[in-house]
């Protein structure tokens, strides 16, 4: 049974932590969460009879794992400010943080898509104001965003290997070692 734990854990257990990712915003509660997954995965897994049900037996376990988690945490206190990972007030400085990441890789695009990107998605333009500003048909501007992004993409894939959730959110990353000095 052991053996089968450890291959069923191997196949889920990224797919578990973007899960986890999507519904719980602190980290090392993720960590704590998965763990307890783990755990009842290891002390039920002989009640599934079906291996073709694993996954969603899996995934009903982590709903309700997070489930329970908010209910314990609704008990002891109500959801203050410092209970998240950031505030309104710092989501600006974060944005900005990030962009000094951004703009190596944003830099090394052709100027059109650089100066596309850079004003949208670093000084926060609305795609309708910068077509409107370059005279540019809003549908076609949209295209062109979608290309720019696609070739940034490229940039960061071919530096960096990294694991998206549904939303585009960037859920983990490691550096390709030797491949990348823009990191």
């Amino acid at each position: 049974m052991s053996m089968r734990l450890e291959s069923i854990w191997t196949e889920y257990q990224s797919s578990l932590k973007a899960f986890l990712h999507r519904k719980v915003a602190n980290t090392a509660d993720v960590e704590d969460l998965l763990q307890e997954i783990l755990i009842k995965t290891h002390k039920s897994l002989q009640t599934v009879t079906d291996s073709s049900k694993i996954k969603p037996w899996i995934f009903q376990i982590a709903n309700n794992t997070i489930i329970d988690f908010y209910r314990k945490n609704s008990q002891l206190s109500k959801l203050t400010a410092d209970d998240l990972w950031y505030d309104e007030q710092d989501e600006a400085l974060i944005i900005k943080e990030l962009s000094h990441c951004l703009l190596p890789f944003i830099k090394q695009l052709p100027d059109e898509d650089a100066k596309l990107l850079i004003a949208i998605e670093i000084e926060g333009m609305s795609q309708k104001d910068f077509a409107e500003q370059n005279q540019l048909n809003y549908s076609t501007l949209k295209s062109r965003v979608k290309q720019s992004r696609k070739k940034l993409y490229q940039l960061f894939s071919s530096c960096c290997e990294f694991s998206i959730d549904s939303k585009g959110n960037i859920m983990e990353y490691q550096s390709k070692s030797g491949h990348c000095d823009r990191c």
